[in-house]
């Protein structure tokens, strides 16, 4: 049997920092430490195991098939260990709770702030901790227990974790005043693609929502300018740089302000569906089951209205 007691929290730590980075060296440099402290402690690891971990190579490290179940259990016991810390610093603060939740750009241009307010509301002592992060980065967030919960598109992958839809949103595009398509009710997809477009990072889910929109239609987008956020899009919009599509109520925000026409969008279905990501919906804190069954609510209110209107 291998001693549980020799198991050391900070080499399990560096394991999945350099597991991650695919990079012995850039592991250590993540976690903040020498190169042969770090090669130290995992070669202390993979002796105690009595397994190789890792397999080294000219191009970094990658997990042998030990070291892969060995990375995933070990994300499970950093995640639960934090938790721990973060509801003792709640406890001394005086605080009842803490919601960790990522969420992407279309959550926080449209839905999420809020029900982030109403959720302060009804639960005044919980500390909200958010972070603004593409799809990808809130999925890894949540799998290593950064986060509980990810607000993400519904074309990012998510083996895996659990999902419930949190927001349905049409996508429009967004033109300068004056602009050729801005006199129209609708753009065909087609002729919007004959333009300049500024858009999120090419990982977003959006962008690839749009790049899919496009391959549907045989165009290839002319993307000239990508930003991290939809202020920064419908700023260099307003600039002249290019038109944006973008979700509807995130694009309601921004058109009066800086002078922009929304225009709807045909020839494709462009519906923006968004979902609320977990690992395991029994296994959420008292506080994240609260935003969980508050989106639920909400969720079947607006079905109802939706269809007696």
């Amino acid at each position: 049997m291998i001693n549980l007691n020799r198991f050391d929290l900070v080499s399990l730590r560096l394991f999945v920092a350099v597991v991650d980075a695919g990079s012995l060296t850039a592991g250590a440099d993540r976690f903040g430490v020498s190169l042969p402290a770090a090669s130290k402690r995992i070669a202390d690891l993979e002796r105690h195991c009595g397994i190789a971990l890792l397999q080294r190579g000219q191009r970094g490290v990658t997990a042998t098939p030990e070291g892969q179940t060995l990375h995933r259990h070990a994300i499970e016991v950093i995640a639960r260990l934090e938790q721990l810390v973060q509801a003792v610093d709640d406890f001394r603060s005086g605080a009842t709770g803490h919601l960790r939740l990522c969420a992407n750009p279309s959550a926080f241009g449209g839905f999420l702030p809020s029900v982030l307010a109403e959720y302060a509301r009804r639960y005044p002592h919980v500390v909200i901790d958010m972070e603004d992060a593409l799809s990808e980065d809130g999925i890894r967030a949540v799998q290593k227990g950064l986060a509980e919960l990810a607000v993400i598109g519904d074309n990012v992958p998510h083996e895996g974790l659990e999902t419930i839809v949190c927001n349905v949103d049409q996508l429009v595009l967004l033109v300068p005043a004056g602009h050729a398509l801005g006199s129209q009710q609708n753009a065909s997809t087609v002729n919007v693609f004959d333009y300049d477009l500024v858009t999120l990072a090419r990982s977003a889910s959006l962008t690839r929502k749009v790049m899919a929109a496009a391959d549907a239609v045989k165009r290839t987008p002319r993307i000239r300018v990508q930003v991290r956020s939809f202020d920064s899009m419908c700023r260099m919009v307003a600039c002249g740089l290019g038109l944006a599509i973008l979700p509807r109520a995130a694009a309601s925000l921004y058109a009066q302000a800086l002078n922009l026409v929304q225009v709807g969008l045909e020839g494709i279905e462009m519906e923006r569906v968004l979902l609320l990501a977990m690992r395991s919906r029994p296994e959420l804190s008292t506080s994240a089951a609260a935003l969980v069954e508050m989106i639920e609510s909400a969720a079947s209110l607006s079905s109802v209205s939706a269809s007696t209107s």
